[in-house]
């Protein structure tokens, strides 16, 4: 916050203030270096920093290439994503970054997004634990951070200008609660507005966003700035509450304008100028730390170990892995040569170094036959590839084939168009397949790929999305057993991609991407329609085995629970288990998934070692958002406490009752007849008049359930009543039952 030492922006004349809310140049903060406020430099990084140098788009200087946040997230470890936010902060002071723009954390509602590789996950605790994680190690080194993109930017089609149309409660459920999490717990310095509109509201110029939900709601405290050429009014941005424009776009006379003709408070002016000058404040520790250097070779082993835990082994048929010393593997395809690492577009990072399958493999002294495969362009495949990939899967003992998505399949600027593996890539596994039935798929793809087709034809697979520079090791560190995976899937892989419940409206068109799945979001859909997947969310496998057990549930208030329980790790290997807890909703009167992830812990355990965790779930756990109420409410009843180790593998569901928030709908003249029959307060009232007389209603069951749907006093007069008198007289006597109830104040509706 603000003191009175550090330089106020109100006392700068209106030009200065204007100055201060857009930067100096496309990676320069606007500062006043006379008074002691550096021009600090901004810039891209959500899995490593790329610091850019000179005009070309992808020149940087050399940082370390993290695994890209596809592969992070499926860690489901905050710890991990904590050091790795540490060493990213370490580099920018090096660099003299004082911001580093990421973490990215949009939900992954489609798998043909673009920029998928650049967010955690379909799911939003998943996703703001992830994240908050890597903000908070960043931001542990005195270097801020940026969540972006600040709201609903999930697809890259038209991301500029789309509205994406989204009703208030799949808002607040899926697309706004990782931003919340991360703000309310790790409080990043800024965040980043989205380039889309919301609703028809540009992010950047969406008051309701920026400042009601973010700053009034939440309580947030920092700097919010565009995405790069997000902004289309400057004085309508900073009444939004966008305290910085990115880059500059010489406008700042539109702003004194604005100020001058009355159409921009000065008050809202001054606090969208100190913001910026307070993130300078912020800065200046780090930024000051003149000639530090970072320990290359240590983060290198960082991004190795969180490459490590971000492969997921999804099949391991005859325990076909690990690979045994002394075999002989046919090393096919050129990813292993030519490793895809990271995504395209502003995030792309010039690694300080990078390791290959191929090397690694080299490393460890093992019987290895390299051969391509394939190209990693769109040409035809040529048949002698073809041919030396299928003499060298007959002489070995194993196969390990490379396929994947080459890198122009997917980037930031474009969505795909479908979720399958180059055909030539399928051939061949098909060719080699048939001479060597030991095949070991790995894959190397920023989102999800259709895996169900070919999956016979190999025995074993591992999603390794884009594993970052030290991939290489990592791969043949899993391969070998020299690391256990424990990689869990942090998004569904369905079967088709026409499975997908947004499949009919994205990525939308003239201009709008409608929401119509609403929140039945990733496995919320799939688990709750009872869908056949590929692979459920959270799904990982593990060359160890485990047991969870003694599982216990007790009330620690009246909507607070502490699930306890006991992990062992039942087999002769050290390895870790993710234990996943889930909420089933109570019988609501609204519809809501079959279950959610609400908290989840992964648990490393030397072989034959048991350990007792505990995990709390709050109120908010089991809430939904009431539109009626414009509120969280949590209904009174039976929730079920789901513990397992992905969304369908599920070891324990034990049922606790909830007393509910005793928050309600009032009603009022225009509640239909089935609300005032099953309201607590309103049933006898309607009762009583009904016994009375004075409310005439039909006796035939059909036109009684007709009727239940239409206001009460429609119903009435349509009885030959006087609806309107006879529902007066009832509000009356509601009104003074919640009052004599104490119920006065707990609605959250409209009287």
């Amino acid at each position: 916050m603000t003191t009175d030492k550090h330089l106020q922006a109100k006392d700068l004349d209106i030009e200065k203030e204007a100055s201060l809310t857009s930067g100096s140049d496309a990676w320069h903060l606007q500062g006043v270096p006379d008074q002691g406020y550096p021009e600090y430099m901004i810039t891209d990084g959500p899995y490593g920093l790329r610091k850019a140098t000179g005009s070309d788009v992808y020149g940087s200087v050399p940082a370390t290439c993290f695994p890209p946040t596809a592969g992070l997230a499926s860690s489901w470890n905050p710890d991990l994503t904590y050091q790795v936010g540490q060493a990213m902060g370490e580099e920018c002071i090096q660099e003299e970054v004082a911001v580093i723009l990421g973490p990215g954390i949009n939900i992954k509602r489609s798998p043909l997004g673009g920029r998928n590789f650049e967010y955690y996950s379909e799911d939003p605790v998943l996703a703001g634990h992830q994240a908050a994680g890597l903000v908070d190690g960043v931001q542990s080194k005195g270097v801020g951070t940026s969540l972006k993109h600040f709201a609903a930017n999930n697809q890259e089609t038209d991301r500029l200008r789309v509205s994406s149309d989204i009703d208030e409660r799949t808002l607040r459920e899926i697309y706004l609660p990782a931003f919340e999490y991360v703000v309310k717990h790790a409080k990043p310095w800024t965040i980043m507005c989205a380039y889309n509109k919301l609703n028809g509201v540009y992010g950047s110029e969406n008051r309701w966003l920026l400042t009601d939900v973010l700053r009034g709601e939440w309580g947030y405290q920092g700097l919010v700035m565009s995405d790069w050429g997000a902004v289309h009014d400057r004085a309508a941005a900073l009444r939004a509450g966008l305290n910085l424009e990115m880059p500059p776009s010489a406008s700042d006379h539109e702003v004194v304008e604005a100020v001058r003709a009355g159409n921009l408070d000065k008050d809202q002016l001054d606090r969208m100028a100190q913001g910026v000058l307070d993130l300078i404040e912020k800065a200046k520790p780090a930024m000051s730390q003149k000639g530090y250097r970072y320990d290359v070779e240590a983060h290198d082993q960082v991004a190795r170990q969180a490459a490590q835990e971000s492969i997921v082994m999804l099949k391991n048929e005859d325990g076909v892995l690990p690979l045994a010393p002394g075999e002989k593997v046919a090393l096919i395809g050129e990813f292993a040569r030519t490793p895809r690492y990271q995504g395209g577009g502003s995030s792309h990072i010039t690694p300080t170094k990078v390791t290959t399958a191929l090397d690694s493999f080299k490393e460890t002294g093992m019987d290895v036959d390299f051969v391509p495969g394939f190209t990693l362009d769109e040409a035809p495949q040529d048949q002698s590839l073809t041919d030396q990939a299928v003499k060298a899967a007959a002489d070995a003992d194993k196969v390990v084939l490379f396929l994947g998505l080459p890198e122009d399949a997917e980037s930031e600027g474009f969505d795909r168009t479908d979720i399958d593996l180059p055909t030539k890539q399928l051939d061949l596994l098909r060719a080699v397949s048939q001479v060597n039935d030991q095949v070991v798929v790995v894959l190397s793809n920023g989102s999800v790929v259709s895996v169900v087709d070919w999956l016979p034809q190999a025995k074993a697979v591992l999603e390794s999305w884009l594993l970052g520079q030290a991939g290489g090791q990592a791969v043949v560190d899993i391969l070998t057993g020299g690391a256990n995976p424990s990689g869990r899937l942090p998004e569904t892989i369905p079967v088709r991609l026409e499975d997908n419940p947004s499949i009919t409206s994205f990525p939308g068109e003239e201009g709008h991407s409608r929401y119509g799945e609403g929140i039945y979001v990733g496995y919320r859909y799939y688990d709750t329609f009872n869908k056949p997947v590929a692979f459920p969310f959270g799904f990982g496998l593990s060359y160890s085995t485990f047991e969870i057990s003694n599982v216990r549930v007790e009330k620690t208030g009246p909507n607070a629970v502490r699930v306890d329980l006991t992990v062992t790790n039942t087999s002769g290997i050290d390895g870790a288990e993710t234990v996943q807890v889930y909420v089933a909703p109570c019988a609501s009167k609204v519809g809501r998934p079959s279950h959610e992830l609400k908290s989840f812990a992964k648990v490393f355990l030397k072989a034959g070692e048991s350990q007792e965790i505990s995990l709390d779930l709050d109120e908010r756990d089991f809430a939904y958002w009431s539109t009626a109420m414009n509120e969280w409410h949590v209904e009174a009843g039976t929730y079920g406490i789901e513990v397992g180790t992905s969304s369908r593998d599920l070891v324990s569901k034990l049922d606790v009752d909830l007393d509910g928030d005793g928050l309600f709908v009032r009603l009022n003249s225009n509640s239909t007849m089935e609300e005032w029959r099953e309201d607590q307060v309103g049933g006898p009232i309607m009762k009583s008049h009904v016994e009375g007389g004075k409310v005439p209603l039909p006796n035939d069951p059909n036109t009684a359930k007709l009727f239940d749907s239409m206001p009460l006093a429609s119903v009435i007069t349509l009885s030959g009543g006087d609806g309107n008198s006879v529902v007066a007289d009832m509000i009356t006597d509601y009104q003074k039952a919640i009052e004599q109830q104490g119920l006065t104040g707990a609605s959250r509706g409209s009287e």
